[in-house]
C-alpha cells in the first residue's frame, strides 16, 4: 500500500524550516518530532513512524521544489557548515574544513542536494519534483 504525500516547498526559506515541513509531512500524530539532521531524516525514509507506518511505499510530491532547492543552496550550505566548525570537538573540523573549501569552488553538494540524494537512496519512496 502507497502513501502519497505533498511537501510544500514555498514553506522552506531555510534548514529549520525545511525539518518543519518534514515533520509536518512525515510526522502528524507523533509525540515526537524530527531534529535537524540529515541522519535523522535518513532513518525517517526508513519508515515505521508517521505518516509512513505501515506503507510499503510512499510518493512524495515536492512542490516548488526550486524554491527549496535555492532555499537549501549555497549561503544555507555555507552558513551550516560554519556552524559545524564553531563547535569544536564535536565534528572533524578537517573534513568540515575540506567540505567547505569544495563547496566554494563549486563542486561540494549543497544541502538540498545532500537531501535529495538521501531520498534518492530510498528506493520505496518516489520523489516527484512539482
Amino acid at each position: 500500500m502507497t502513501v502519497f504525500l505533498q511537501i510544500e516547498g514555498a514553506t522552506i526559506v531555510d534548514i529549520p524550516s525545511l525539518y518543519a515541513e518534514i515533520n509536518r509531512v512525515f510526522m502528524p500524530g507523533e509525540d515526537w518530532q524530527l531534529g535537524p539532521s540529515l541522519d535523522a531524516l535518513d532513518d525517517l525514509l526508513y519508515g515505521g513512524h508517521g505518516a509512513l507506518a505501515g506503507h510499503e511505499t510512499a510518493t512524495v510530491v515536492w512542490h516548488d521544489i526550486d524554491r527549496s532547492r535555492e532555499a537549501l543552496g549555497l549561503q544555507a550550505t555555507r552558513a551550516w557548515l560554519e556552524d559545524k566548525l564553531r563547535q569544536p570537538g564535536t565534528f572533524n573540523a578537517e573534513t568540515i574544513s575540506r567540505q567547505l573549501d569544495a563547496l566554494q569552488r563549486g563542486e561540494g553538494p549543497t544541502y538540498f542536494q545532500i537531501v535529495m540524494e538521501i531520498f534518492a537512496s530510498h528506493p520505496n519512496i518516489v520523489l516527484l519534483p512539482a
